[in-house]
């Protein structure tokens, strides 16, 4: 059985550096992505079962490709997150996505993936 493969979207290398060692310790396949551009390559290079995208980018707001990725990747669980706080149209009308606001508690992380 393959390993389930997570996606991290986020310019904040520590932060990075924390989910990937998170979820390498799970089994988790990882993959880090700095930049939108960088990431969307990714995502459809390895099609993840988990995308952390976070909003605030060098190159543009991730949370912009919500739809896209919703249809186009249905079977990623996909997880926005900001060190900001955030509009709630998203959740309501993306019920399906998990809105994260930084920092990440592990315990959170513990539940989400029970």
């Amino acid at each position: 059985m393959s390993r389930k493969k997570v996606l991290i979207i986020d310019d904040e290398t520590d932060f990075c550096l924390l989910l990937k060692n998170y979820f390498i310790r799970k089994n988790y396949e990882v993959h880090v992505s700095h930049t939108l551009t960088e990431g969307m390559v990714t995502l459809e290079t390895i099609n993840p079962d988990i995308l952390f995208l976070d909003n605030n980018l060098p190159d543009g707001l991730g949370w912009e490709k919500t739809e896209f990725i919703t249809q186009h990747y249905s079977n990623t669980k996909l997880n926005l997150i900001s060190a900001y706080q955030y509009s709630s149209t998203l959740s309501t009308q993306f019920p399906m996505v998990k809105i994260w606001e930084k920092p990440i508690s592990i315990n959170e992380l513990n539940s989400y993936l029970q």
